[in-house]
């Protein structure tokens, strides 16, 4: 196939572009900076500026582009910015899409499971309402802005995605350094969900929908396991061989990031991959220290 991807620098784009060539694909790039390859489409989603005519042609595209919310303390500007890269951009690419004299089969955008909110101990498949909060609004608009695709007859995917263990960024990332040091500990109660997948399943789940045509809305892109954060925490340890005494209690992690701490970390969401599992895709991480014994291996 031919298939456009946005976000194709960050974490997830990075690592999933590889494996779309890998497995034969032909990949465009919507860049924001100036192209340095025929294999680049420039465009702006923040002055709504997407040449129909350069994206011609495709038979998929896969949309990750969005700021990163964890890129900074949140003030109402930086709010605007992680909100308007979401939204603003989705509905770019898919009216632009839906104007297409041939659109492309299948859209594959990315979402994140904030759409949830903060829901405690209950158990979240895709059939569950959306939560309250600044995430979760974010990710009902952010999947709300690709109705242009959808009305087209384009089959639309909505990946909600939790939080992606990874070497090469995010959060696993940042906890690395602390608790390599001995420093680590449970956050807050310890006892919130917090609902973790593989970068390599992420990059596998990307895949399985733009090969299963059966697979549309919204997909929770999660493992198996959902782990609380004490888990977490206790396995991450015993994969690094250090131990995890020192906790960080909710009001220091208010005092530290602000509201971000209460919607990333404070926050509790035990979603499952409902859909993903019924639609046949085989894990490759399905538990948690499997996951980081391979991920830490190298």
């Amino acid at each position: 196939m031919k298939i456009l991807v946005t976000g194709a620098t960050g974490l997830v784009g990075t690592a999933l572009i590889p494996k779309l060539r890998a497995a034969g694909h032909r990949v465009v790039r919507l860049v924001r900076r100036n192209p340095v390859s025929d294999s680049d489409i420039p465009w702006d989603p923040n002055a709504g500026k997407l040449d129909p005519m350069s994206i011609e042609g495709l038979d998929a595209a896969v949309h990750l582009a969005g700021e990163n919310i964890a890129g900074g303390r949140w003030n109402e500007a930086l709010k605007k910015k992680i909100r308007d890269s979401r939204v603003n951009g989705t509905r770019l690419l898919a009216e632009t899409l839906a104007q297409l004299k041939t659109p492309p089969k299948t859209l594959v955008c990315a979402s994140a499971i904030g759409f949830y909110g903060n829901r405690g101990n209950e158990v979240l498949t895709e059939e569950s309402p959306g939560g309250s909060g600044f995430l979760a609004e974010v990710c009902a608009d952010w999947e709300k802005a690709s109705a242009p695709a959808e009305r087209k007859g384009i089959r639309t995917v909505a990946l909600r995605i939790g939080v992606i263990l990874s070497r090469e960024g995010g959060a696993l990332r940042k906890m690395l350094p602390p608790f390599r040091m001995g420093l680590g500990g449970v956050v807050g109660s310890g006892r919130q969900y917090w609902s973790w997948v593989s970068i390599e399943d992420v990059c596998g789940a990307i895949l399985h929908a733009l090969n299963t045509p059966s697979l549309k809305g919204p997909v929770n892109t999660v493992a198996p396991q959902p782990s609380t954060n004490a888990e977490f925490t206790r396995t991450l340890g015993r994969v690094l061989r250090r131990p995890t005494v020192l906790p960080v209690p909710a009001f220091a992690a208010r005092l530290a990031l602000g509201e971000m701490a209460d919607a990333l970390l404070l926050a509790s969401a035990r979603v499952v991959p409902a859909r993903l599992t019924a639609s046949g895709y085989s894990f490759r991480h399905a538990d948690l220290e499997t996951a980081l014994r391979d991920l830490l291996k190298k």
